[in-house]
């Protein structure tokens, strides 16, 4: 009977999806604890970009009070939190939408709205992989663009790369893992020179110092602004992002996500944080100024640190490679990231979240171990 139903299951998956990789997240505290044997008290988790703050006490009051309503419905379009946006980002709310699971969703959204069987996404790498996930799962083809060899956009080769089928560019600044960030110019060539949607995801925007590119969408109808709670405002277990787009791109998106995406304990808590504005600004300032200390530190090691507009920087840990780092660093106490499941960044590559002052000075202990092991 068993084998049965496994030929029929067969039977039935789309063979698109037979094609989707699989998506590699960093490993949570307790996978890593179980693994390695660490007491959890003391390990310092630094893989996935999480606030090490944590949210604002404006949040936790808030998801508090609202607990008891947690057996009703929310809006169905997180109409309030879309109105606390207008005033964070600029924007009406008609140019707004938010939903769940994260910006994930969203993703998935924009690939639903326009990519079917065989259409191409064009994705610079190395980058955050769940854009050409997103659109494989829906028959899809991603396209994948090496950056430069400083991690810049290529915005030549992105252009030789757009073909008849090419329906949407994923853009990602400040970019995971590199750290760099896309100059208008680039966006602005890239808009009038296809006719494809711009797809840009500012998850790290609060972080950067270059600023947001959100004021393109003023000037060009296909150009997209991807954000998230999950970084800057210590969100990421309430799972919510949102879209800034044009009018026609909105409406679209919300006839394709599914309704209630956003909890009321996720709303709530997303418009306490943007209403607290000091916590935001001086949880970024700590990590502004801890990403430059920890690549100076770092570069006066053996190893090579890039700058970044981040909450994260990654470093070259040649002749060592990334998954000798990442061990070495677990001895220690210190989970960080392996980019070997990032394309085009070899196998030497770790990505390193901005901790507090505190966490960032075991970290540049962790180097000067790793650099006395033979």
């Amino acid at each position: 009977m068993a084998q049965k139903s496994k030929e029929v299951y067969a039977s039935l998956l789309k063979d698109s999806v037979l094609n989707v990789p699989e998506y590699v997240p960093g490993k949570t505290t307790s996978q890593i604890v179980a693994e390695y044997g660490l007491n959890p008290d003391t390990v310092i988790k630094l893989n996935a970009n999480e606030n090490p703050l944590g949210p604002s006490k404006k949040v936790t009051k808030a998801i508090q009070k609202e607990a008891e309503n947690a057996s009703l419905y929310p809006t169905a379009d997180a109409s309030a939190l879309r109105a606390a946006l207008v005033g964070y980002t600029g924007f009406p709310a008609e140019n707004i939408v938010a939903s769940g699971p994260g910006m994930d969703s969203l993703i998935d959204g924009i690939n639903k709205l326009f990519v079917g069987e065989g259409d191409e996404v064009i994705v610079p790498v190395p980058t955050f992989t769940y854009y050409g996930i997103s659109a494989a799962s829906l028959g899809g083809v991603p396209v994948y663009v090496n950056l430069n060899d400083d991690y810049s956009l290529n915005v030549n080769a992105i252009l030789d790369a757009v073909t008849e089928k090419t329906k949407i560019i994923w853009l990602c600044s400040p970019n995971n893992p590199t750290g760099t960030v896309v100059d208008a110019e680039d966006v602005r060539k890239l808009a009038e020179q296809t006719k494809t949607i711009i797809f840009i995801d500012e998850a790290y925007i609060e972080f950067s110092k270059a600023g947001s590119l959100s004021a393109l969408i003023k000037e060009y109808d296909n150009i997209v602004i991807g954000r998230t709670f999950s970084k800057a405002f210590g969100l990421a277990g309430m799972r919510l992002g949102y879209v800034i787009a044009s009018e026609q791109i909105v409406s679209g998106l919300l006839r394709v996500l599914p309704p209630f995406a956003v909890s009321i304990l996720a709303e709530v808590a997303a418009i306490a944080a943007i209403d607290d504005k000091e916590y935001l600004e001086s949880g970024v300032a700590m990590v502004q100024a801890e990403r430059e200390k920890l690549v100076d530190a770092i570069e006066k090691t053996p190893y090579k640190a890039y700058p970044s507009e981040g909450n994260f920087i990654i470093a070259d840990v040649s002749p060592k490679a990334s998954k000798e780092a990442v061990d070495a660093f677990l001895r220690k106490g210190i989970i960080i990231r392996s980019c070997d499941s990032f394309q085009n960044i070899g196998k030497n590559t770790v990505r390193i979240t901005v901790g507090t002052p505190e966490m960032n000075q075991k970290v540049i202990e962790a180097f000067k171990y790793l650099s006395d092991e033979k």
